[in-house]
């Protein structure tokens, strides 16, 4: 089966099917306890991430046991700061951190952008691995973590409440931000374009801290290498998925993304209504909703579909799955969106 002729990708292309395509952002994590069997053999997260078998092992398992339509490849939008050499460490219950951070425009200087196929080559063989394992049922899908999102990492050097480092230094230094931000954009286009060569069928910008920042911020320094980024990846379809970015909307709908991504605040009328109508939307279920009731989860997830109405649209959370979820809960959300057939009104 060709991969444009998968409901997925299709949608993502503006074919509105039968029924709205799903899958879940953290499919492959926490969640099932074959994932867990297989991390908890291991050193650390890593291990995993950097061992293309097992990445693409855990990759596939959410579409065998959960019946997603989609696999995303199992990774870390961290790889990309490490490949220029600037490495990370993932802290068990706390998260990721840097070592070394970046303070100063030797710092950038200092930073590779060259071998980056070599350098990321565990991840494009986890690709391959994983398509072969697919067989074609299902596509599958890549990413990549949005250049202001990995600036943010690189300068503050974990996560934080206020990021008043990372933000700071679009104030204080905002000629060394574009620099950065501009070697990471071109080690971000090479990087998926690496992906789709490898097999991805359509990839995904996580834009993860947008909210972060005020929106001339985003705008200057988010938006403007995103929208570089997705003008640039022509073999495949594009997601920009920028959490808490409501007031980039407008943006989001001027960009060559074929899908917009919509985090659980934004509805998908703020999306349609604020330069969003023709794009393909994603999204928004609130993660929280799966701790619900089953009956609890299939009412959300209808009201969800029907919120979008004749919109092209791939049914998802407005963030990634939380560890402590059910997959029994997941599953449900799943097969609720598959049994939400449109009726013919809603597929025009």
């Amino acid at each position: 089966m060709s991969a444009s002729s998968h409901l997925l990708i299709s949608t993502a292309l503006g074919q509105k099917g039968h029924r709205a395509p799903v899958w879940v952002m953290r499919q492959a994590g926490r969640i099932l306890p074959e994932y867990l069997a297989i991390r908890n053999s291991l050193r650390d997260f890593k291990e995993l991430v950097e061992t293309p078998h097992l990445a693409a092992e855990v990759t596939v398992q959410p579409v065998d046991i959960l019946g997603t339509d989609a696999a995303i490849i199992f990774s870390d939008i961290l790889v990309v700061p490490e490949a220029m050499d600037l490495p990370y460490n993932m802290v068990e219950k706390k998260g990721p951190s840097f070592d070394r951070t970046i303070k100063t425009l030797e710092d950038i200087h200092l930073l590779n952008t060259k071998d980056i196929a070599d350098r990321l080559s565990y991840v494009t063989e986890a690709i391959k691995i994983t398509k072969k394992a697919l067989s074609g049922r299902v596509p599958l899908i890549g990413f990549a973590g949005a250049p202001l999102t990995i600036f943010t990492y690189m300068v503050e050097g974990g996560g934080s409440k206020t990021f008043s480092k990372a933000r700071g230094f679009l104030f204080k230094n905002p000629e060394a931000a574009h620099i950065l931000l501009q070697k990471i954009t071109d080690v971000t286009i090479q990087y998926l374009k690496l992906q789709i060569a490898a097999g991805a069928d359509l990839v995904q910008l996580f834009d993860s801290w947008a909210g972060t920042y005020n929106p001339a911020h985003y705008s200057e320094f988010g938006m403007r290498y995103n929208n570089q980024i997705v003008s640039a990846i022509t073999e495949a379809p594009t997601t920009i998925f920028a959490k808490g970015a409501f007031f980039a909307l407008p943006e989001l709908g001027q960009s060559q993304a074929n899908v917009i991504g919509l985090d659980w605040h934004t509805s998908a009328d703020q999306a349609l209504s604020n330069g969003c109508q023709n794009k393909v939307l994603q999204g928004n279920l609130d993660p929280c909703a799966l701790y619900g009731s089953f009956k609890d989860i299939e009412k959300a997830t209808k009201q969800m579909l029907s919120s979008f109405g004749s919109q092209p649209h791939i049914a998802n959370l407005g963030h990634g799955v939380y560890p402590d979820t059910s997959a029994d809960k997941v599953k449900c959300f799943i097969e609720t969106v598959k049994a939400h057939y449109f009726s013919k009104a809603e597929a025009v």
